[in-house]
């Protein structure tokens, strides 16, 4: 199914924030960051078991768990299995160690097999509270987490998640399935197998103002062919473009500041805020369905609808151009 026929809207909730990420935020506030996306009109929600250990799922499930199950599309994500056990030792989650350190203290079992599928997904629902679900990602068989090791990962995944979502596809129990991840490889090498295709993927931090060039060699060209359809995840590069201190879940180094400074720069001149343009540059390639930012406060909720419908002037888009600062490959929203 195509992802812009199944998603409502073009802007949906990324929940990872809700997991406790990078810092721990109260159950109240957590909670009111969801019925206000719900309240502002958002229905397309992104969740998974890895985020906090399973705490986000029950978070953003307090509340959709009250709404009709047929007023909102919902997706998460297998590859991680939450235990009942606790976690003694230090998780390793490869480059992005120490994430969810705030989150459930639950051991996490980091398998892609068909067994494990099914139990992430029995997982989820129960957490959730509800009784099915619309997209499925296969998360994170990426070099990110698994360094060298990623394509046994892949391999895993192809002989078990791949098989088991494409049944439950065409079984009618879920809508769509597809890959989360954070590096474009993955996606590639899905797109080039003979076996049964994924409706989508989900791509987070690879297209967005900052980082969009390596996508747009490969990956996109290959989706649009293909007629998959993407779901943009962290359109502001962990933060970085939304006034925060991160990208790519660490701090910002120098030249990801100093080109900040000059995209804040040329969008000051042009009176428009810097998020409605990492917004709306995310959605202008026409493979985008959707971008899903996250917030952990109410106010963020209110703030990137208005991102998403700020006017912004062709003469920024064209200036965004001459001045070097987006690839010449990339789709911008005036075409320029």
């Amino acid at each position: 199914m195509s992802l812009k026929n199944l998603l409502p809207g073009r802007l949906g909730f990324g929940t990872a924030p809700l997991g406790n990420m990078f810092r721990a935020i109260p159950d109240d506030e957590a909670r009111a960051t969801v019925e206000a996306a719900w309240d502002q009109g958002i229905r397309y929600y992104d969740t998974a078991p890895f985020y906090g250990a399973g705490l986000a799922e029950e978070r953003l499930g307090q509340v959709l768990s009250t709404k009709p199950r047929d007023s909102y599309v919902l997706s998460t994500k297998v590859g991680r299995v939450i235990l009942d056990e606790i976690e003694t030792d230090v998780p390793d989650f490869g480059e992005k160690g120490g994430l969810f350190e705030h989150g459930n203290p639950n051991k996490i079992l980091h398998e892609w097999t068909a067994d494990a599928t099914e139990r992430s997904i029995e997982g989820s629902l129960k957490r959730l509270g509800v009784d099915r679900l619309d997209i499925v990602w296969v998360h994170d068989i990426a070099q990110d987490f698994h360094g060298d090791a990623w394509i046994q990962k892949f391999e895993e995944a192809r002989t078990g998640a791949f098989r088991v979502l494409s049944r439950l596809r065409d079984e009618g129990v879920i809508k769509a399935w597809g890959l989360g991840v954070n590096k474009t490889e993955p996606i590639e090498l899905t797109l080039a197998l003979d076996e049964p295709q994924p409706d989508g993927f989900l791509l987070a931090g690879r297209y967005t103002l900052l980082d969009h060039e390596h996508a747009l060699q490969r990956l996109l060209p290959m989706a649009q062919e293909q007629g998959v359809e993407m779901v943009v995840g962290g359109p502001y590069s962990s933060g970085i473009l939304a006034g925060g201190s991160h990208f790519e879940y660490q701090q910002a180094p120098p030249e990801i500041i100093e080109k900040v400074s000059r995209l804040k720069a040329l969008a000051e001149k042009h009176g428009i805020g810097i998020k409605a343009a990492a917004l709306q540059f995310s959605l202008a390639h026409p493979a985008s369905a959707a971008v899903i930012p996250g917030a952990t406060r109410p106010s963020r909720i209110a703030e990137d609808l208005a991102a998403l419908n700020e006017t912004v002037p062709a003469a920024f888009w064209h200036d965004l151009r001459a001045a070097n600062l987006v690839s010449p490959a990339a789709p911008l929203p005036d075409a320029a």
